[in-house]
């Protein structure tokens, strides 16, 4: 029973000494958004041309495809907003009637990823596009160019919220907010679109609704308390 209790002392002396480093703390998350138009496009364009053999169907994709080019560049896009993203040769098979597969053709696809910086030329662009013989578009994605202000703007939001938390819970509990010990930023996810109706374009082009991008931040804070 002796030892027990020594023990027992000296556990007890030793937790002040250790409490006496530790803080205090209140700990809230916040969260922050900003919304801004967008101003950069991303599309995909290409051509995607069948024939009876490779070599005429590559010759014919080139052709098409040299003329979407011109009606990128004639659009305003420059060399360094057109990348090739996507090139194929694929045969073409015909089955049936207990028959092994034969070649009956080839496919030739030729696609590029272009970007648009000035988004008011987006609508005449897939006009342009089509009309130079482009029969494969695609997904067509809305950016911001430089998010940093928005992004500043969704951080200070962050931080609010997490202090407007931290105070309502401090009131609440009877003490105050004390120097803040840490403050840490959790993962960004990027910006969010979100869709509203804004047509962009004129009545002769495609018609596009621009949307706006939303920038969220997340921080998570720590106060000491008193």
């Amino acid at each position: 029973m002796k030892i027990w209790l020594a023990a027992a002392l000296a556990t007890s002396l030793a937790v002040p000494a250790a409490a006496q480093e530790q803080h205090h703390i209140i700990t809230m998350n916040g969260h922050g958004e900003a919304q801004g138009l967008p101003d950069t496009a991303t599309l995909s364009a290409g051509v995607s041309v069948d024939a009876p053999t490779a070599a005429a169907a590559l010759a014919a994709a080139n052709k098409e495809m040299e003329a979407v080019l011109a009606a990128l560049k004639r659009n305003g896009a420059p060399d360094k907003d057109i990348q090739t993203r996507n090139f194929s040769v694929h045969p073409q098979y015909a089955t049936g009637n207990g028959e092994a597969p034969r070649v009956t053709g080839y496919q030739v696809m030729n696609q590029v990823e272009v970007r648009i910086e000035n988004i008011a030329r987006l609508g005449t662009t897939l006009d342009a596009l089509v009309g130079a013989g482009a029969n494969q578009v695609n997904g067509v994605n809305f950016s911001l160019h430089d998010p940093a202000t928005l992004l500043a703007d969704a951080r200070a939001a962050a931080v609010a919220d997490a202090l407007a938390k931290a105070e309502t819970f401090a009131k609440a509990a009877g003490v105050t907010l004390g120097p803040i010990l840490s403050i840490t930023e959790n993962g960004n996810g990027g910006p969010r679109p979100m869709v509203f109706a804004a047509p962009m374009a004129r009545p002769a082009s495609v018609p596009l609704a621009l949307g706006e991008e939303t920038i969220p931040a997340d921080v998570t804070i720590s106060w000491e308390i008193k």
